[in-house]
Order: structure tokens, then C-alpha cells, then sequence
């Protein structure tokens, strides 16, 4: 009997090691911890899949249970105003350092734009409001963390939309002197998800006829910029990376333009490009925008091009069309509407299948006379600037921060 039960102790953790143990690279730093963590991660997706596959609920629906287990109420404390408002009705988080007697000078702002491939997150996570309240104590800055609306209950573009009414509002003049913020010092910064939101902002922004407050920066964390080829060298050299393999990318750009199960087909296969969308594989060429380093074993090949693609509802005049919209891919968009976009900081990361989007990105923006601050982490892994809140908080978490913080002192 004792026998036997040592038998099945050894099993269990002999499985358990198993399941917990991936093929990670040498080179990123806590490696076991990023497995620990990811093994968390994959037994959710797992369990999605199981519910979908069974008609109880949707993948997302179950996936979102990592945005409910990480959310706080943000509250005020002795150094920091916390007020949740709606702006152009869509619910923020506004924090804003408290006035000291007699202090009358106006202060930055950054409006923040929480990642989770437009279907989860939330700006009322710990990993947020932990990171919007460095902010304001370390720039003395106003910070707008927004709550946008998100897939697949509001597909594209209505997470957009969001963003744009509430970065439209707190630009007015007004709404600027009610909170204290210099006109002149403003960002716009987001990561993942949320960079390609805060991207598109700003990309939009300088098109809006009349507008008096223009964004000075922004700040894009590893974010996703484009939904025409995804095979670059960074999505086949880290398909399976922890936190957010290939799979699951894929996944959530087709939950932000529909709930149609054949464009995710498609998109896996990397043929979901019609003829419209094709005419802009142009701008997203990467053996014409990434340095040679990063095209290692993989060969160019432009994506193949579909007629009515993704089968019924998803043609033309749908999702497909959508594909090809800048303010859902702000990579697509030519070098004339590039060129009085605000200076901008890109941080992109070895091992995350969006590495080579923010690079491209950036050879662009350089192409177009913009100012671009890249930091690239050689040992960086997708989703990296969030570990901060133990158990997983991660050494290269803070290194990351650190420096984004550094730039926006400096350039905002």
C-alpha cells in the first residue's frame, strides 16, 4: 500500500513537471518562473477550449477570468487622487497627484490604454493601477486610464471608438485646466492591445480638422500593429512563447473583428487577405523594414490572396474589409500621414511573436522624419512590463518600467 502510494506521488510530480516544463530559450532571465507562470496561463486556455468545444461558454468568456482575478477597486491614498468618471460617456480611471499648499504648476498627463487583445484587461487591474500610480509619482503626472468597451461582445471598431471619444474630450481646454495638465505635455502610451490603440489615436488625431491640442508623444509597449501577414520571422520564431503564442494572437485579432470561427481558419493559415487588404501588403513587407538580424532562416513571401474570405458574413463589406482599416492596423497607413506624428518611444521584445510589428514601426516612423526612441530587450518576452505584482513579479519588469519611465521624464 505504501508502495503503491509512493508510486502514484511520483507519477503526479513526475506529470506535473511534465506540464509545467517548456523549451524555453537560455537567454531569458527566470526561466522557471516564466514557465510556473505560463503553466497557469495554458491550463485556462485549455479549460477555454474545453468550454467552447462543449457549448458552456465561450473561449473569451472563460479567458477573462485572468481580468477578474487581478482586479482592484483604485482608491485614493495620502499622495494620489483616485476618481472613476465617464468622459463622452466611456468609464475612466483618473489618478492625479494631490496639491501641495500654494503648488499652482500645471502638470503632465498620460492617458493609458491597458492591453489584452482588445478582449480582456482592464485598466482596474492590479498590474495597472500599480503602473498608473508610479506614473504619477514619479512625473508628478494627471494619468487617464481608459475602460474601453471590448471584443468579442463590441467588435471592431468600438473599442476604438472609445478610446478616440475620451482622448477627444480630455483635449478640450477645459477639461485639461479642470485637472490641472499642461496642453503642451501630453501622451499617449499603451501596451500590446493597447499600443495599437494608442498608435491609431495618434495616427487619427492629426487628420481631425479644428483640433487646438495636439498629443506631444507616444509611448508604445510590444504593441500589434498589423493584421495582414502573420507569419513574420517574429510570429514563426516564437509560436509557441509563453504568455502569447501564436495561437492566441491570432485569436484575438479575429474575436476583435468577429465572431465568425472561419476568419480565425483563415488567419491561422495566413490567408485571409482579399484584394483589397492585399494592396497593402506593401507596407508591411518585412524584408523591405526589418534589419537583416531579424529575418534569420525565414525567406519573404507575400501572404496568398483570397476572394471573399473567411467564407459567409466574412467578405468584402465585413470583417475582411476591417483587416485593412489603419485605425484597426496602423502600420498600413502611407508615409504622408506618418510624418507630423508626435516623437515616439517603441519598445519591442526578442521573444514575442509582435517583436517585428514595433520594429517595422519604427523603421517607418524614421523613414518619415520622426523622432523614435526603440528599446529592444534581448532577453524580453511578451507582456514582460506587467509581472510586477508578486507572485509574478519579474526582474526585467522593473528594468522596463524604469526606462519607460526615464523617457517620459525626459521627452514629455
Amino acid at each position: 500500500m505504501r508502495f503503491g502510494s509512493i508510486i502514484v506521488i511520483v507519477a503526479l510530480c513526475s506529470f506535473t513537471a511534465y506540464y509545467i516544463y517548456e523549451p524555453i530559450p537560455e537567454e531569458i532571465e527566470e526561466r522557471w518562473k516564466l514557465m510556473l507562470t505560463n503553466s497557469f496561463f495554458r491550463s485556462l486556455s485549455h479549460l477555454a477550449d474545453l468550454s467552447e468545444l462543449l457549448g458552456l461558454k465561450d473561449y473569451m468568456g472563460v479567458m477573462y477570468f485572468i481580468t477578474l482575478a487581478e482586479k482592484v477597486v483604485p482608491v485614493s491614498d495620502e499622495h494620489i487622487k483616485v476618481t472613476e468618471e465617464t468622459f463622452d460617456g466611456v468609464e475612466v480611471v483618473l489618478y492625479q497627484p494631490k496639491q501641495r499648499g500654494g503648488d499652482t504648476e500645471l502638470s503632465r498627463a498620460v492617458i493609458y490604454l491597458h492591453g489584452g487583445g482588445w478582449c480582456l484587461g482592464s485598466s482596474r487591474m492590479s498590474p495597472y493601477d500599480l503602473l498608473a500610480r508610479t506614473l504619477v509619482t514619479e512625473l508628478d503626472a494627471v494619468v487617464l486610464s481608459v475602460e474601453y468597451r471590448l471584443a468579442p461582445a463590441h467588435h471592431f471598431p468600438v473599442p476604438y471608438e472609445d478610446v478616440y471619444r475620451v482622448v477627444k474630450h480630455f483635449l478640450q481646454k477645459g477639461v485639461l485646466a479642470k485637472y490641472s495638465v499642461d496642453p503642451g505635455r501630453i501622451a499617449v502610451s499603451g501596451d500590446s492591445a493597447g499600443g495599437n490603440l494608442a498608435a491609431a489615436v495618434s495616427q487619427q488625431l492629426q487628420k481631425e480638422p479644428g483640433q487646438q491640442v495636439h498629443l506631444k508623444a507616444q509611448a508604445l509597449i510590444y504593441p500589434v500593429l498589423q493584421a495582414l501577414d502573420l507569419n513574420t520571422p517574429s510570429y514563426q520564431q516564437n509560436q509557441d512563447m509563453p504568455i502569447l503564442p501564436r495561437t492566441l494572437m491570432v485569436r484575438f485579432w479575429s474575436e476583435y473583428f468577429t465572431s465568425d470561427k472561419a476568419l480565425f481558419r483563415a488567419m491561422m493559415d495566413n490567408t485571409h487577405n482579399n484584394p483589397e487588404s492585399s494592396s497593402l501588403l506593401k507596407f508591411v513587407n518585412w524584408s523591405a523594414f526589418l534589419p537583416e538580424t531579424y529575418h534569420r532562416k525565414y525567406n519573404y513571401s507575400a501572404p496568398a490572396v483570397m476572394q471573399g474570405v473567411g467564407g459567409e458574413g466574412v467578405g468584402m463589406d465585413g470583417p475582411a474589409q476591417s483587416i485593412a482599416d489603419p485605425r484597426a492596423s496602423p502600420l498600413l497607413v502611407p508615409d504622408s500621414a506618418l510624418r507630423s506624428l508626435p516623437k515616439a518611444y517603441i519598445l519591442t521584445c526578442e521573444y514575442d511573436v509582435l517583436r517585428d510589428d514595433g520594429i517595422m514601426y519604427v523603421t517607418r516612423l524614421r523613414s518619415a522624419g520622426v523622432e523614435v526612441t526603440h528599446e529592444h530587450y534581448d532577453t524580453g518576452f511578451h507582456g514582460g512590463l506587467m509581472f510586477t505584482v508578486w507572485p509574478t513579479d519579474f526582474l526585467i519588469a522593473r528594468r522596463m518600467t524604469n526606462n519607460y519611465i526615464k523617457w517620459l521624464e525626459e521627452n514629455l
